[in-house]
């Protein structure tokens, strides 16, 4: 038989307190745990990748202190404007294990998401919105709105 004391009793309803407490605090209004909130403002890009393809999204704005800017391999800054992708939709190249950082900024509220790598970031209007990642899967992903549906490049991981 077991007997517990009430300190035992205590305890016991603290740790189970402090677990719920914890699961509920990873639950949030967002079904997709991968859709980070959006950056504060783009930040320069690492050169080019060696062989380009149609033509690449470039980088615009400053460079940030940020420790996680020097170790950016590849900046793409996409902006969107009446439907418009600039620069147009075509591939743009990386290497494998390059740290991409893709930094959108659209005129209307959207959802950006990176197929394959189901990474995604709100893109509030006019406020750019950013996904960083490690390039550790090779292949073709597309990188997409999800409210307007509008291709904004494919992302060849080589």
């Amino acid at each position: 038989m077991l007997v517990r004391t009430p300190a035992a009793r205590t305890a016991a309803t603290l740790a189970a307190t402090a677990l719920a407490a914890l699961l509920l605090a990873g639950c949030g209004q967002d079904d997709d745990p991968s859709v980070a909130t959006p950056s504060t403002a783009p930040t320069s890009a690492a050169p080019p990748s060696a062989t380009p393809t149609a033509p690449t999204p470039t980088a615009t704005g400053t460079p940030s202190p940020s420790a996680s800017t020097a170790a950016v391999d590849r900046q793409i800054t996409v902006t969107i404007a009446k439907k418009r992708v600039d620069p147009p939709t075509g591939r743009v190249t990386v290497g494998k294990g390059q740290l991409v950082r893709i930094t959108v900024t659209s005129d209307v509220a959207d959802e950006l998401h990176v197929h394959g790598y189901d990474l995604g970031a709100r893109l509030p209007a006019g406020t750019p919105g950013s996904v960083e990642f490690r390039a550790d899967k090779t292949g073709l992903f597309e990188v997409e709105t999800h409210e307007s549906e509008l291709v904004l490049f494919q992302l060849v991981v080589r």
